[in-house]
């Protein structure tokens, strides 16, 4: 069986029992080892693959010019919790039996498949990492469009903590259900539409039934006594 591109790295890095490698330098990558060639980025080894998910990496510049990478190295495990993305089956089937929340679709082409789409894009609930704690409301039907769109969105809110506002999209009465432009830890997603654009519905026609009755009764009461403006 051809060897994967991580399995060839750790073949020349021969870390030891503690994770810990050499320096691998990308001159070394000719030969049985050219398909770890890096391109424009680091694809086996970005922030998501199994690679930094198993190992601390670090990487060198400075030993040639611009800013590729010169060196790689291994500096023991990584420990840290990861997110494990598998849904339980039984919420699989149950989601995808629906249309998509946003578009109202449920089609067999590429665009309009359903796909079950985890609420917190940010996926940092360990509990729904969990498939034996997970639960159905954690999850939404996507289509293929909105969830490309959604994921998109998401990782913009992660790199610059501010949430999308959902008056964006005509007729959204208002930016967010809870909470305001500013992602914090305490309330996380809930209160963006892109976390649970059904929830934003509901939560804004009950707003909007309790701001039009403050305000005919305001309007009537000021018909009746004008005197006490």
């Amino acid at each position: 069986m051809e060897k994967s591109k991580i399995d060839l790295f750790l073949e020349l890095a021969s870390p030891n029992s503690q994770g810990i490698s050499r320096w691998v330098y990308v001159t070394e990558f000719v030969g049985k080892y050219s398909s770890l060639v890096l391109g424009n980025g680091f694809s086996w080894g970005r922030k998501s693959s199994p690679l930094r998910k198993k190992y601390i990496v670090k990487v060198r510049r400075d030993l040639t010019s611009g800013n590729g990478i010169d060196g790689i190295k291994l500096e023991g495990f990584n420990n840290e919790e990861h997110f494990n993305q598998s849904i339980r089956k039984d919420i699989q089937d149950a989601i995808r039996k629906q249309r998509c929340v946003m578009l109202g679709v449920k089609g067999t082409s590429e665009n309009t498949t359903i796909e079950v789409d985890h609420k917190d894009g940010r996926k940092g609930d360990m509990r729904v990492s969990d498939m034996s704690t997970q639960k159905i409301d954690d999850f939404q039907p996507l289509c293929k469009a909105a969830n490309d769109i959604k994921r998109q969105i998401c990782k913009n809110c992660k790199m610059t903590d501010k949430r999308w506002d959902a008056t964006n999209i005509k007729g959204n009465p208002y930016p967010f259900y809870e909470g305001d432009e500013n992602y914090t830890d305490d309330l996380g997603c809930i209160g963006c539409y892109q976390y649970d654009p059904v929830e934003y519905r509901k939560s804004s026609a009950k707003r909007l039934c309790k701001e039009a009755s403050d305000h005919t009764t305001d309007f009537i009461m000021k018909k009746l006594y004008p005197e006490d403006k």
